[in-house]
C-alpha cells in the first residue's frame, strides 16, 4: 500500500515540478520567475526525500537538506538583486 502512496506523490511532485518549469519559461516578470525558481527547488526536495524513503537510505536527506540551504542562499541572493541592482555591497 505505501508503494502506491510513493508513486501518487511521485506523480503530483513531478507534475509539479513540469507546470514550475512552465511558468518559469512562460512569466512575464522577474518575480514571477523566480518564485517558481524556488518552488522547483521545494519540489526537488521532495521527489529526493521520496526517493531515499523508496531505497531507504539517508543519503538522500542530507543530499535534501544540502539543496535546502543553497535554495534559501539563492532566493535570497535573487532577492537582493531585484531591490538593490547588487548582491555584495
Amino acid at each position: 500500500m505505501i508503494a502506491y502512496a510513493l508513486y501518487f506523490a511521485y506523480f503530483c511532485f513531478g507534475s509539479a515540478l513540469l507546470m514550475n518549469l512552465w511558468k518559469v519559461a512562460t512569466a512575464p516578470d522577474v518575480v514571477d520567475r523566480i518564485l517558481a525558481l524556488d518552488t522547483m527547488v521545494i519540489n526537488s526536495i521532495a521527489l529526493l526525500i521520496l526517493y531515499g524513503l523508496t531505497l531507504g537510505t539517508e543519503i538522500f536527506f542530507e543530499a535534501a537538506m544540502i539543496i535546502a540551504m543553497l535554495g534559501f542562499v539563492s532566493t535570497v541572493a535573487y532577492a537582493r538583486f531585484i531591490l538593490r541592482g547588487n548582491i555584495i555591497e
